[in-house]
């Protein structure tokens, strides 16, 4: 009994204008005004908020309803099997386990990793793992983090790392180094993704020092389409990752925590301490087949209507908003206001709200969902919900959001 976890045959210095000091991310941001409210049927909303708010569409949802089922927790569920199989196999990795999320998965990677409370970990200190995910690795694995300075494009400098690393133990005033982390794409950083070489370089020095390596791969799926490679070729160079299915591959919940055969056996108990049991979950995992299967080519699109829409705000006019074109790789837009009298905040607020005279403009009501960002930007992402046209909708409400602002402006001189 292998109880849930499927083995493959396959072995295998930051910037301060970005602003550090100011941490309003966006899960502290107001919840946008409800397109249900809006009070005119002729009112077409299109969600950037995150790719975490997609559904499932009609054959996924067949799919699930169809979906053969089992205890998972006994390892008797064949479809939850046949997507652990799936994601060992792409990913190239001996075995592969379901998790309920990307903070669990990665959670579980801690545990298994840090072996003995008190070990630590080396992570950016705009990671996902280390901002928004409560420090469970301390609050539940009691791991210790410490931090190196991740840099705009994402990745770290690795002298800094290197002089990270403890080398003292068994002395007992310092913790022991066990664990390096990493996250592709970045998300703080506007979904850059990592290059090759910089990841070669950080496993030789991992491997010199005896330390693993677990990547936060929950959009790993865009970098490997971004760069035209497969996603074995990145993730080989990480003992573990983890593979969110629910954001832009359009799953409705999942992560695939993939790894050693050793390691998934040790995450299997972790899942279980964790309340990660889910038994039928057959149900969801048919999802997360469709989702790797079908699913990732189409992320391309998600990709070049982001650069539809950047390239939009630099041509606006009057010209009112900063974006690095350079910096737009995937899925993720970060960018700026450089007029300090609309804050991101008032920014999102317009977007999102019907304006006067805005349905003779425009033909119809539209609100564009968004939310404010670290150090004074604004985040977009795209996603399967948002189609080329509505991307164009997006562009026409930014058009008309610039244009009612600068006359506000004029009038108020």
């Amino acid at each position: 009994m292998n109880h849930g976890a499927i083995v493959s045959k396959q072995s295998h210095v930051y910037p301060a204008a970005l602003g550090r000091g100011y941490v309003r991310f966006y899960y502290n941001s107001a919840k946008p005004t409800d397109p249900t409210q809006a009070g005119a049927p002729r009112v077409r909303t299109v969600d950037l908020r995150s790719d975490t708010v997609t559904k499932p569409g009609t054959a996924m949802r067949q799919a699930m309803a169809k979906a053969e089922v089992g205890d998972d927790v006994m390892g008797e569920d064949p479809t939850v099997n046949e997507l652990q199989k799936m994601a060992a196999d792409l990913f190239g990795m001996e075995a592969a386990l379901y998790t309920p999320s990307g903070t669990m998965s990665n959670l579980i990677a801690v545990m298994v990793h840090c072996r003995e409370r008190g070990d630590e970990m080396i992570v950016g200190d705009l990671s996902h793992l280390h901002v928004y995910e409560q420090g469970g690795s301390a609050q539940l694995a009691g791991v210790h983090s410490t931090t190196v300075t991740n840099l705009p494009d994402g990745t770290f400098d690795l002298a800094q790392l290197v002089s990270k690393i403890r080398h003292g133990y068994p002395d007992p005033h310092y913790p022991r180094s066990r664990l390096i982390c990493v996250e592709n794409t970045h998300n703080i950083q506007g979904g850059r993704i990592l290059p090759l070489p910089f990841l070669q370089e950080l496993r030789a020095i991992a491997d010199k020092h005896g330390l693993a390596v677990h990547m936060d791969g929950a959009r790993v799926m865009n970098a490997a389409i971004a760069q035209g490679v497969p996603p074995s070729t990145i993730v080989q160079h990480s003992h573990t990752v983890s593979v969110c299915l629910s954001k832009g591959l359009g799953a409705p919940v999942g992560t695939m925590l993939c790894g050693p055969r050793d390691f998934i056996s040790q995450a299997v108990r972790c899942r279980k301490a964790l309340g990660g049991g889910m038994r039928q979950v057959g149900i969801l995992a048919a999802a997360g087949k469709m989702a790797l299967g079908e699913m990732v080519g189409r992320l391309v699109e998600d990709h070049r209507n982001a650069k539809t829409f950047a390239q939009a705000l630099l041509d606006c006019d009057p010209p009112l908003y900063t974006v690095d074109m350079a910096a737009v790789e995937t899925n993720i837009l970060r960018f700026r206001i450089h007029d300090p009298s609309l804050s991101p905040s008032d920014f999102c607020d317009r977007m999102a709200q019907v304006g006067d005279g805005e349905e003779a403009a425009l033909g119809q009501g539209v609100q564009v969902l968004m939310y404010p960002h670290v150090g004074g930007s604004v985040r977009a992402v795209w996603h399967l919900g948002i189609s080329p046209e509505d991307t164009q909708l997006a562009i026409q409400k930014l058009q008309f959001v610039t244009s009612q602002y600068s006359k506000e402006k004029h009038r108020a001189q």
